[in-house]
């Protein structure tokens, strides 16, 4: 398998995402990811949100990160709006993780706009050979 191929596969294998949105109108957070040395990290652009606006949740090797935004309820105060466009927002994406990322070590942290979640590598056993016992 040479280099490109590899690396198709790998995108394709670790990374499936199926955005579910309505966020803003129609559109689904950007999501960047990039493989380190020892982690993978992907960045979403989330502007307008804050840490507790998001839902972050690992299901086996499942990476579900969503969001339900209401507009701000206050109790007796009554606007009157001439134009109302931001009411409700909402995103579902989903990741299915490679088979070496640790799930004990990932992270999340929000700053800017911007959810990084780090997800740390584990060393994948190598394969072994076995000897046969003569009888």
């Amino acid at each position: 398998m040479n280099e490109l191929s590899l690396l198709d596969s790998l995108f394709n294998e670790v990374f499936s995402n199926t955005p579910k949105s309505v966020y803003g109108v129609g559109m689904t957070p950007r999501v960047d990811v990039k493989e380190e040395d020892n982690s993978y990290v992907l960045e979403m652009e989330l502007p307008g949100c804050c840490e507790k606006d998001v839902n972050i949740e690992l299901d086996r090797k499942n990476l579900k990160i969503s969001s339900v935004k209401d507009e701000e309820k206050k109790e007796n105060v009554k606007h009157k709006y001439i134009l109302k466009e931001r009411r409700v927002s909402s995103f579902e994406r989903n990741f299915t993780l490679p088979s070496d990322v640790d799930s004990d070590s990932i992270t999340a942290n929000f700053k800017n706009g911007i959810l990084t979640v780090t997800m740390q590598k584990r060393e994948i056993e190598k394969p072994k050979r076995i000897e046969i016992a003569a009888s």
